[in-house]
């Protein structure tokens, strides 16, 4: 008989109240939880015991898997899931590879026109910000956490405006919105104004995209791969909704505290 049998055959099936109270006791049971990171003094930070709850293991178990590696395809079906974009949504990069994914991508900035603008992992990560098309170095707007452009995210135009290869997809997507705009514009008989400024901003953003894409060509494959890896853990990362993953605690039970 299967221990899952034994149970029930000793308890009868669970009922909610009785799963919520088991897993309340079994939570205050562990008497040191410790989250990722430390504080400013460099003690481990104390887990929130408030997101421990039954939906969150499932999180947490697609977690575990992306951090160590497993295939996201292997990981949908492990998640019974029909598509790889749901499977996506489970889990977020960890600190280490976004980290690492920076380090790498730091050294392929360019500027609004295209041109090589390299920084240090460090100001990539405390100097800019990420906006829409690509990170953003205007200090109010960094400041603000992306949410306060001067010139309302009008990036194609901006001193202050640093694209690498991960925003690539989005910027042709864009490129492409630019361009559906201006015909609906000129189906509209609207001002020419309007038309010369989109027609100036998909200019702008396809210089750009160009360059990016002739010096990736250039590149060595095994570095051009690299980036690519980079530039698709980074989209992750932007994607991703920060989610508290469950710690590792194992708990030595004796028989007679066995549920």
């Amino acid at each position: 008989m299967s221990c899952c049998a034994a149970v029930t055959a000793a308890h009868g099936h669970w009922s909610e109240g009785r799963a919520q109270l088991s897993r309340g006791q079994w939570v205050a049971s562990i008497s040191h939880l410790r989250a990722e990171g430390v504080d400013a003094n460099g003690h481990p930070l104390p887990f929130d015991r408030t997101f421990i709850y039954p939906y969150a293991f499932r999180h947490s178990y697609a977690q575990r898997h992306a951090d160590a590696g497993t295939p996201v395809d292997v990981l949908r079906e492990l998640m019974d899931h029909k598509s790889i974009a749901m499977t996506q949504r489970y889990y977020q990069v960890s600190l280490k590879r976004k980290r690492a994914a920076v380090t790498t991508l730091s050294a392929h900035v360019v500027d609004r026109r295209g041109q090589a603008a390299p920084t240090s992992a460090t100001a990539y990560e405390l100097r800019s910000v990420a906006v829409p098309y690509g990170g953003c170095t205007e200090p109010s707007n960094v400041k603000a956490g992306g949410s306060s452009c001067p010139i309302r995210f009008q990036c194609a135009g901006c001193g202050f405006y640093r694209p690498d290869p991960s925003y690539l997809p989005a910027i042709e997507q864009h490129i492409n919105e630019l361009r559906a705009d201006r015909e609906t514009a000129l189906a509209m008989d609207a001002a020419e104004f309007i038309t010369t400024a989109l027609t100036t901003q998909i200019t702008a953003f396809e210089q750009v995209v160009t360059r990016m894409h002739r010096y990736l060509t250039a590149m060595p494959a095994d570095e051009r791969a690299e980036l690519e890896d980079a530039s698709t853990v980074l989209r992750r990362a932007r994607a991703g909704a920060p989610r508290p993953l469950l710690p590792l605690t194992v708990v030595n039970r004796t028989p007679d505290q066995a549920p």
